[in-house]
């Protein structure tokens, strides 16, 4: 008899934060394993040639081999989505479930999803992004209906060093919106580790913390009938249960 639920997620290249913290974060549901098939990114950038990296063939061709493992539900865990516009990962999270017949969904989606179950409208956004992918971001969600009250980002391109961002240069990104009192702080980008300061910090700013690698997760273990609510000690994120699977992205 079947007794693990897996999960598979879709990787871009030069991502080294979002396997071991999505280990971590997995660490206390041995029933549930997650698997990992990588698609080639080296930037992040605007225009054609940084979007062409995100094209369905690569992530069908990533989606197929999660499929040989039987997983229960495909997670694209980037956050190209959140500039390219959420139509984006809406077709390629159709795309990958017409062609695997598993449920699909992004980090991007899952945050879209995750604003409207816990009822947030202004949101903070902190990434280490350059400028106009920043502003990109923040009209994507505007579009969705969410309004960025506040944001901070490192104006950085280096996308490989995303990942050895300080933890104090991470919690005062936080720290510097708390002040708009939005009613979330999104950290999006699933190369740069906030997952590990969102409980620590939600105590401090009095809001919740959504890091993108967690809240990738959380979508994808609703889309595989996982309670999320098992995962402890990462925040509030884990306590909200998704209002809309359909939403999430594509269910088979």
């Amino acid at each position: 008899m079947e007794s693990r639920t897996r999960i598979g997620m879709i990787t871009p290249s030069l991502n080294t934060v979002l396997e071991p913290m999505t280990a971590a974060l997995l660490a206390d549901l041995p029933d549930v394993t997650a698997h990992f098939s990588r698609v080639s990114v080296k930037q992040v950038a605007l225009g054609e040639d940084a979007a062409a990296q995100f094209g369905p063939e690569p992530m069908l061709a990533a989606a197929r081999l999660l499929a040989d493992a039987r997983v229960h539900a495909i997670c694209w865990n980037g956050t190209a989505g959140s500039w390219l516009g959420p139509a984006h990962d809406r077709a390629l999270c159709e795309a990958i479930t017409r062609d695997t017949g598993i449920p699909a969904t992004s980090a991007t989606l899952a945050l879209a999803e995750l604003f409207r179950s816990r009822g947030v409208s202004r949101f903070a956004l902190v990434t280490p992004f350059r400028g106009a992918i920043q502003e990109a971001i923040i009209d994507t969600y505007r579009s969705e209906g969410f309004e960025c009250v506040a944001e901070r980002h490192l104006d950085s391109d280096d996308t490989f060093g995303y990942a050895t961002i300080p933890p104090a240069e991470t919690e005062g990104m936080i720290r510097a919106v708390v002040g708009a009192e939005p009613e979330a702080i999104a950290a999006v980008c699933t190369n740069m580790a906030a997952a590990p300061h969102a409980e620590a910090m939600e105590v401090e700013a009095g809001r919740p913390v959504y890091d993108s690698v967690a809240v990738a997760l959380w979508g994808a273990l609703a889309l595989a009938g996982v309670d999320a609510s098992r995962v402890a000690g990462w925040g509030e994120l884990f306590t909200v249960a998704p209002a809309s699977l359909e939403r999430l992205g594509a269910l088979a």
